[in-house]
């Protein structure tokens, strides 16, 4: 019987890449972009994300499984257009920005596209497979359009309508969005002991970057929170059917942002909201806050934005007529 290397772990599998001797990594890499081999590829591109990527072994997965998606993309590309992946011609990558814009897709997409398939190449060049670069003077169109008004928040009433049709879990976890601003994978990572209504506080420890804050909570998520523990912390009352309601510590029974969008749909369903997804509750939370505390930079850390270019471009803008009251005794 052969034994397969062992390869449960994100190292573990980036290693059966890494630990070849020089000679035969090139070798293998030049066989599986010859072959436009997929799997060999992705596991490549994974190897090289883990040993010589920005965050190295600690890349999220969100990032891990949107380069993933966008090599495989690339990949059906070069394989209906017969590009040659080690000696790419001069004007491939351009024709690839122009096919992608033809078939729809917005720039923003097009940019996330073109860098995937740019870290596809990169981890052939560490591997010395090539040296091609293809994607270096690429131009991508810009978007004009702000965030705000390609994507806008949910209104007011909108939140309100959700929250009349919703259970204890989904109207907990629509507060951590639209009020405290948290992301989806934020939300669904909080344990019991991140989460304290006496100080009104929620502690995130793996925001974007794995940079943590904490978070004011408002009066109405204090109270949802509260009225959430009771019913799930452990040694509460149990109303389903006698087992654990929550995954040990965690907060939410479900861990997954595809079946808390399940049941986020449910709810804005009943009361005849469309769902266009969890981000434009962070962008009520920003703008509702923006009118209130008018600094971008105390939203910003608030939604934990890097950058307050971030938060002006997609989060959150002033009323036009913002300085009327301050202007009214000149």
């Amino acid at each position: 019987m052969t034994l397969a290397p062992y390869a449960a772990t994100v190292l573990a599998q980036a290693q059966t890449w890494a630990s070849l001797p020089d000679d035969e990594l090139r070798r293998r890499a030049v066989q599986a972009a010859g072959d436009k081999h997929v799997a060999d590829l992705l596991s490549l591109t994974r190897a090289y994300l883990t040993h010589e990527g920005v965050s190295g072994l600690l890349t999220s997965p969100r990032t891990t499984e949107a380069y993933t998606l966008g090599v495989r993309q690339f990949l059906e590309y070069a394989t209906a257009n017969a590009v040659n992946l080690l000696r790419p011609g001069r004007r491939d990558a351009s024709s690839y920005v122009a096919f992608m814009l033809s078939a729809g897709r917005k720039p923003a997409g097009v940019q996330l596209k073109v860098a995937a398939a740019n870290c596809l190449y990169r981890a052939l060049r560490w591997a010395g497979a090539t040296e091609a670069d293809p994607f270096k003077d690429v131009k991508i169109p810009k978007d004009r359009t702000p965030g705000l008004v390609k994507r806008p928040p949910y209104q007011e009433d909108e939140l309100a309508d959700v929250l009349d049709h919703a259970d204890v879990h989904v109207k907990f976890l629509l507060f951590l969005t639209a009020h405290a601003g948290l992301r989806i994978s934020e939300a669904l990572a909080l344990t019991w002991d991140d989460v304290d209504e006496a100080s009104r506080r929620v502690h995130v420890r793996s925001g974007k970057g794995r940079k943590e804050r904490v978070v004011a909570m408002s009066t109405s998520l204090a109270r949802a929170s509260r009225h959430y523990r009771g019913l799930y912390a452990p040694g509460g009352p149990d109303h389903t059917d006698g087992k654990r309601t929550t995954p040990v510590g965690h907060v939410f029974r479900y861990a997954s942002p595809m079946t808390a969008r399940y049941h986020l749909e449910k709810a804005f369903q009943a009361a005849g909201v469309k769902f266009r997804g969890f981000h434009p509750g962070r962008k009520y939370a920003g703008t509702r806050l923006l009118q209130q505390v008018k600094d971008f930079g105390r939203v910003a850390a608030h939604l934990g934005h890097e950058s307050i270019d971030t938060t002006r471009r997609g989060y959150a803008k002033l009323a036009t007529d913002d300085l009327k009251d301050d202007l009214a005794g000149w």
